[in-house]
This record gives structure tokens, sequence and C-alpha cells, in this order.
């Protein structure tokens, strides 16, 4: 997992805390392993190979708090040191596996190869009353793919056709507003009342605007907006687990309505796992078609809005349009 950004130390979500019980749970970030596991001292990251025969240590026990290599029985406490060696007698060796730092909040999973000094962010209404359902998946793809395709406006006609657009070929004037700063670029969507789909049908009122936003390092992130408010909102953290995988930590976020907006929770969930299911398999299409000789880039097309600005935030850079708004004219 390496620090991007300038350097600077990020969090990364890994797993919902819900995944990390009894047993230590294995996760990749950027083709590293990392071993979870409920230390002492709460959750632990340590670099996931026993130094001794480098054996994974996620599929040994955890023992009071410390993690035992299925291999020769050594433990390792949450700060990654050898504490115990059996059939060993006298002073302990020292030997330590890497450790990183491991947060919990709001039941997520955090990790850094760094020490960031400030909390990690969790999604774009932190802080307010709201309703929340957790979510993890798995896409074949790459983070600056997988962000885009959720960014991504103008496919949703043809993915998602009848979930997110209807099926009417009906369309409409929209403005688009592409704005940024230091680490995030964010394209606001006005002019249209709502979209035609199942979920805005059953999910939402009049539409005032939609946001799509990008986020370093990896965060993903759409809002529905109404005249009164915040509707739903979407936040994806993304992380490359390997070459050839996405992994992702999202929240879906909706507003207190009494009865009325836990019934539109438990229907979002669904809903949304439909739409995903949908994407997961463009982006597995996209990622094996592209592999085929000969190699080719992909052509940025004039509805891109943020492809650049999100290679560019990915790269540690300033997104162009930090310095420049752009100002943009589609039919959707």
């Amino acid at each position: 997992m390496s620090e991007r950004g300038g350097g600077e130390a990020y969090w990364q979500a890994v797993a919902l805390s819900t995944d990390i019980g009894r047993r230590p749970k294995r996760v990749l970030c950027d083709g590293a392993p990392v071993v979870l596991f409920r230390s002492a001292q709460g959750i632990a990251a340590l670099f996931d190979r026993c130094p001794h025969r480098l054996v994974e240590l996620s599929t040994g026990r955890i023992i009071g708090g410390e993690i035992e290599c299925p291999y020769h029985g050594w433990r390792y406490d949450g700060e990654g040191r050898c504490t115990a060696i059996p059939g060993h007698v006298g002073a302990m060796p020292h030997y330590r596996v890497r450790r990183y730092a491991a947060i919990e909040r709001d039941g997520v999973v955090f990790i850094s190869s760094g020490s960031p000094t400030s909390e990690p962010y969790l999604h774009c209404m932190q802080g307010k009353d709201v309703i929340v359902r957790r979510v993890r998946s798995s896409t074949q793809s790459t983070v600056i793919d997988a962000a885009e395709n959720i960014l991504d406006a103008t496919h949703t006609h043809f993915t998602h056709k009848g979930l997110l657009r209807g099926l009417t070929s009906k369309r409409h004037l929209v403005r688009v507003e592409v704005t940024g700063g230091k680490g995030w670029v964010e394209a606001c969507y006005t002019g249209e009342d709502r979209q035609q789909g199942l979920i805005s049908r059953l999910l939402e009122g009049e539409r005032a605007k939609t946001i799509g936003r990008f986020r370093h390092p990896g965060i993903a992130e759409l809002e529905y907006w109404g005249r009164d408010g915040l509707v739903l909102a979407t936040t994806f953290h993304l992380r490359q687990a390997d070459k050839h995988t996405v992994e992702g930590i999202g929240w879906l976020i909706g507003r207190r309505q009494g009865l009325l907006g836990e019934m539109k929770a438990l229907a979002f969930k669904p809903l949304f796992n439909v739409a995903l299911h949908q994407d997961r398999r463009v982006l597995k299409s996209a990622s094996d078609n592209a592999r085929l000789p000969p190699q080719a880039l992909p052509v940025i097309g004039p509805l891109d809005f943020l492809r650049r600005d999100i290679a560019a935030i990915m790269d540690g850079k300033m997104p162009a349009a930090a310095s420049e708004a752009r100002v943009h004219e589609i039919e959707l």
C-alpha cells in the first residue's frame, strides 16, 4: 500500500467492522497482503506474512488478542512484536512483523502505511442526522475506471436503463459545472427535474441538482438534491486490491423521514446492489477486452468531464478544475 498525494499519509477503508470477528481477515492493498484482527488494544493490521517461513498469518488463530502463525505457532501482538516461539528457551529474539496504522470509525476499518494526523474521511453527510447503510464490493477494474464509472452520468441510459434512467428516449438539456481544488474535483448537474428510472420514482421527488465528486485517494461520491435538501447520496471508498481488482467500502445515505425514511432505506440497498451488479458486469467486460492484443489506451470523449482531473489527483497533482471552472451543456 503506497502513499500518494505529495507524500501525505492517508487512511484507506479496507473492511466493515462486522467482517472482523473471532478469526483474522486478509485484505489486499496495491497487491500487498494485510491481516486484520482484534488485539488486546483494539483493531490491528499487520503485513500478512510470518517472517519465519513466510506463511500467511491470516490462516492462523487469535489467542489472547495475539495472532498465531499456523506453521510453528509464533505469536505476534497488535504492534507486530513476536511474543512467543513455542519450544524456545531463553530471552525472546526481537522479531517483528510490519505494522499498519489501523482505526475503526462508523462501522468501517481504515488502515494506513503512514501516520495520518487527521481522522479518516467517512462520507459526504458525516455528522448529519441521516440514515446510512454500509456495503462492500469487488470489481475487476482499476480505481480510475471504477471511480469514473460511478461518476459518469451518460452510461446510465444504457447500463442502467429502467433502473436509473427511463425506458423512453426523451432527454433533457442539462448544465454541468466542473470545479475542483487540492485533492478533489466535482461536477454539478442542473436542469434535469428527476431521472425516470425505478430508483428515482420510488425514492426521489423533484430534483434540484446532482453532484458527482472524486476525492483523494479513491473516493467517489454521488449526491442527489431536492428543493429542500439532500435526498440520497452514496460515498464509495475504492482501493486497488491487486493489478486487476478494485475493492470498495461504501455508505448509502438517505435523510430521516420517520417511517417513510426507514422504508426508503430498506429499498435503497437492494436496488443499489442491482445497479452495482450491472456496473461490475460492464467493467469486467471492458477489463477483459482491454487485455487482449493489441494494447490500446481508452479515448477520453467530450463528455468525460472528470477523467483527466481524477488522474491528476491520483498522481498527487492539482486538478485543472482548481484553477478554472468549466461549464458544459449536455443532453441527459
